[in-house]
């Protein structure tokens, strides 16, 4: 099981906007967990209950990953 600190690792890494760190990121992620991690970032890109850094971080990681 993963700890906090490589989950707070994996989300700095996925909310870089550096699309090698991110991919680099998802590609450690498990297929079936991927998803929750993509609805996630859509989540995040899109609610007004997040920073508009963390949108754009978010859309980038989308961008990164091909799921925008």
């Amino acid at each position: 099981m993963p700890t906090i600190d490589d989950l707070d690792t994996f989300w700095a890494e996925i909310l870089s906007s550096d699309p090698a760190r991110i991919r680099r990121a998802a590609e450690a992620v498990p297929p079936k967990e991927r998803e929750s991690v993509i609805t996630h970032l859509r989540s995040m890109a899109t609610r007004d209950d997040w920073t508009a850094m963390q949108r754009a971080n978010a859309w980038a990681a989308l961008v990164a990953l091909g799921e925008a």
